[in-house]
């Protein structure tokens, strides 16, 4: 699978302006099957959500279906949802057939108030695109590796983010911790700016199971890099290392496992 990810500085004029801003920047694409965004993409990052948020039918899910069909490819991003009367921090992952994946932010980054604007979810989602197992998680996860354990149920985690400069060298660390300790790949994507929180440069990676960097884009740069993942050398790589057969058993009592 080839994986493009797109470390951008959301405009402040505005989600049209930030989409029409990320049609020029991909033009026709780069070849790739899975296009991926940094978290709250289209926005910026909202803490409260009360107006700004989206909902389903909104236009940033809208140009994110009619791209993954333009470009034959999935198209993933988070954006602020309101749903019956409630708001998340939910991850939209479209696919070419027009379906929409969708995961809700577990961990509510309460340093900021996140917590108190935005609904929890409760599932964790891993979602199969062309023979890759993704499962999908938003910037504060990262800190959690219980959540994101791997039960020999998914091959790529993919992060999207909001990660400060300040805090920087979590990012580096954790993502490539994740993905050692998951024997799998992992795709970070940050932004790039500046906002009201603080600077961001970016430290968009795709790491090997390994914990290699197989790809990363330059520093305070709106920039698209891409990469092909090997499913053959990761499969091979389990089999001769089995680490997951000796992987401590573990229970999250209030959380639905949901593969698509």
């Amino acid at each position: 699978m080839k994986i493009t990810l797109i470390q951008c500085i959301p405009s402040e004029c505005g989600t049209d302006a930030s989409l029409q801003s990320f049609d020029e920047l991909i033009g026709t694409g780069t070849g790739a099957d899975m296009y991926i965004f940094p978290e709250m993409f289209a926005s910026g990052q909202i803490i409260d959500p009360t107006g700004p948020a989206q909902e389903m039918n909104g236009s940033t899910v809208a140009w994110m279906r009619r791209k993954a069909a333009s470009l034959d490819a999935a198209v993933a991003g988070s954006l602020a949802v309101m749903e019956n009367g409630r708001y998340y921090n939910r991850m939209c992952m479209a696919k070419p057939d027009g379906s929409v994946v969708l995961y809700d932010k577990r961990h509510l980054f309460s340093y900021s108030g996140e917590n108190l604007h935005y609904t929890p979810g409760n599932e964790r989602v891993v979602t199969e695109f062309r023979g890759v197992r993704i499962l999908l998680q938003i910037c504060y996860d990262l800190r959690f590796p219980i959540f994101c354990r791997n039960m020999d149920d998914y091959d790529m985690i993919v992060y999207v983010a909001n990660w400060p400069v300040k805090r920087q060298t979590s990012w580096d660390v954790l993502l490539r911790a994740r993905a050692m300790e998951n024997q799998c790949f992992v795709a970070g994507v940050n932004r790039t700016g500046d906002d009201m929180f603080g600077h961001y440069d970016g430290h968009t990676v795709l790491l090997s199971p390994y914990g290699e960097v197989l790809a990363s884009a330059s520093d305070n740069t709106v920039e698209m890099v891409t990469c092909d993942i090997d499913m053959e050398h990761l499969h091979h790589f389990r089999e001769k290392f089995p680490v997951m057969n000796d992987a401590d058993s573990f229970t999250l009592t209030d959380i639905n496992y949901k593969n698509t």
